[in-house]
């Protein structure tokens, strides 16, 4: 009884979470005959003609490239940045290193929305704002990646960079060296969260940006549903096309990243 129990928590766990993405992507593939509003996982006309015509009216590729270029951009600043800042407060000795340690944690419990109206200033006063490098920078090095980054490194047992200074290898030396190889899986987890942060960030490029030609895949996204309200299915569609690269890039390192939870979570 208790076994079958578990079984039944596991089975609502698992509709709960992917039902909704079974039944849009089946929304998006339903005929122009078929009722959109009823939950029917398997359409009896199916078709994907629905994506054909949300290229054909709206710029999806383009936006789904703006899009590719920021989060592809975010993860190498990301990947880099953080691993130099996480690696300075992990192994190297300076005066307020503990201080910083602590800016970076408390920087995480400032929501964005306290701080975007300064940004969106700053990235004005550049000479940024409509631009894609404009949405790129605020999160080109983010605080919770820092941080994971300097667990990580903070893991490395302390005698083998001791004996990498006796050979003589300076801070880059043991940083690119000796640091980088030992914490690859957090890397890959930074990786992903950096991606998907930037892919699916909504709030921060409708602020920035102002030309259709510039918006990212969720700008777009609501454009399409703004444009199309009446036909649910091309705003299933459009909203596959955005899921479906988070969803192949997991699948392809999702081995590397509970490798690189663990790595970041073993020493604080």
């Amino acid at each position: 009884m208790r076994l079958a129990l578990r079984y039944l928590g596991l089975l609502t766990i698992l509709a709960i979470s992917i039902g909704p993405f079974l039944w849009q992507f089946a929304t998006s593939i339903k005929g122009p005959d078929e009722d959109v509003f009823v939950p029917d996982f398997i359409p009896d006309d199916p078709t994907f003609a629905n994506y054909a015509a949300v290229a054909d009216v709206v710029p999806v590729w383009t936006f789904a490239l703006n899009s590719l270029g920021v989060a592809s951009v975010n993860v190498i600043t990301n990947c880099l940045g953080a691993a130099m800042a996480g690696y300075a407060l992990a192994r190297l000795k300076f005066r307020g290193r503990r201080f910083a340690a602590v800016i970076f944690a408390s920087s995480i419990l400032v929501p964005f929305e306290a701080i975007m109206i300064s940004l969106f200033l700053v990235m004005r006063g550049f000479g940024l704002t409509n631009t894609l490098t404009g949405v790129v920078l605020p999160g080109a090095i983010a605080a919770l990646n820092v941080l994971l980054l300097r667990n990580a490194f903070l893991a490395l047992p302390a005698e083998v960079e001791e004996a990498a200074i006796i050979d003589g290898a300076n801070a880059w030396q043991r940083f690119t060296r000796l640091a980088l190889p030992s914490v690859k899986g957090t890397l890959v987890v930074v990786a992903l969260f950096s991606f998907m942060f930037s892919w699916d960030d909504f709030l921060w490029p409708l602020i920035v940006l102002s030309d259709q030609e510039k918006y990212t895949l969720t700008i777009g996204l609501a454009y399409l549903q703004g444009t199309f309200v009446q036909n649910q299915r091309l705003v299933a569609a459009g909203t596959i096309i955005a899921v479906v690269p988070l969803i192949l890039l997991f699948l392809l390192l999702q081995k590397h990243f509970f490798r690189g939870v663990g790595e970041g979570a073993i020493k604080g």
